[in-house]
């Protein structure tokens, strides 16, 4: 009786996962081959499929939306802030986590208190440190206030994972005379890399989804990013009828998370509870 509750209940489970899979999939169908059709055949029946295939309306997107040059900045600003935050999330992970220092569990502490504060309330004092370093409108500035702002969440996660790593392997180093550094580059952080990873991925999502930071911080067209631009395109529909190509535009925007999900799917899914596994 206890097996065929539990199959029921499996079959439940399933079903319910199916039908969320399908409200996310769905949807990203639709805007696929809604990019595809005129804007007659559009605004006749939005369920319909395209009778013809109109690729015309990627290249106006690119063109229109100028999205040539916003992948380059926005290639810019992800690369990097990717790069540096990922570095000083590790060496920060690997300070609190594997060093003995006075002062590391009050510092541990209050990084845990600021789980509980809003991330929104920042935002007026980084507004004024940026205006006061004449950083605003500045891609290079922004970079700068996404790597330095470390996240909690990727400091548990990583830190997780370095406290599995056995103390004995840091001892042996600095007998063989090699220093915290070396130490750090040449043990811990090949040890960690399936966390490093894990945490890059995440901050990828997280930088190319940014939508708030570079809409405050960016008054330039030409200097703005993915998640700024398609707002901008958007707002512009408000005047005007051409929502295939915005369409085109959007799933353009959307192929490099779909690819990076697609590619390092497993990794996604194994970073939800690798801190937790770990240690």
């Amino acid at each position: 009786m206890k097996v065929n509750e539990r199959t029921i209940g499996d079959y439940l489970w399933r079903i319910i996962l199916f039908i969320w899979a399908m409200s996310i999939v769905v949807p990203l169908l639709w805007v696929l081959y809604e990019s595809l059709k005129t804007n007659q055949e559009f605004f006749a029946n939005v369920w319909a499929l395209p009778q013809k295939w109109a690729w015309v309306n990627y290249k106006k997107a690119w063109v229109s939306y100028e999205l040539g040059s916003t992948m380059l900045n926005t290639l810019y600003y992800v690369g990097v802030s990717l790069i540096v935050g990922t570095f000083l999330t590790t060496i920060n992970a690997y300070a609190l986590v594997r060093l003995e220092f006075r002062g590391r569990k009050m510092i541990w502490s209050i990084i845990m208190l600021s789980l509980f504060l809003p991330g929104i309330n920042a935002l007026i004092p980084q507004y004024i440190l940026m205006r006061d370093l004449h950083l605003l409108n500045s891609l290079t500035g922004l970079v700068l206030l996404d790597s330095l702002g470390e996240s909690v969440f990727f400091l548990m996660l990583l830190g997780g994972f370095m406290q599995s790593l056995p103390k004995e392997l840091e001892e042996s180093a600095f007998m063989d005379g090699a220093s915290l550094f070396q130490t750090f580059m040449r043990i811990i952080v090949p040890l960690s890399t399936p966390g490093i990873v894990t945490v890059a991925i995440f901050k990828f999502l997280g930088l190319y989804n940014n939508f708030l930071g570079p809409f405050i911080y960016l008054s330039d067209e030409k200097k703005h990013t993915i998640g700024v631009k398609m707002y901008h395109a958007n707002q512009i529909m408000q005047y005007k009828s051409d929502l295939v190509t915005l369409f085109a535009g959007v799933t353009i925007a959307m192929l490099p998370t779909l690819i990076l999900y697609i590619v390092f799917q497993k990794k996604i899914a194994e970073g939800a509870t690798l801190g937790a596994v770990k240690g």
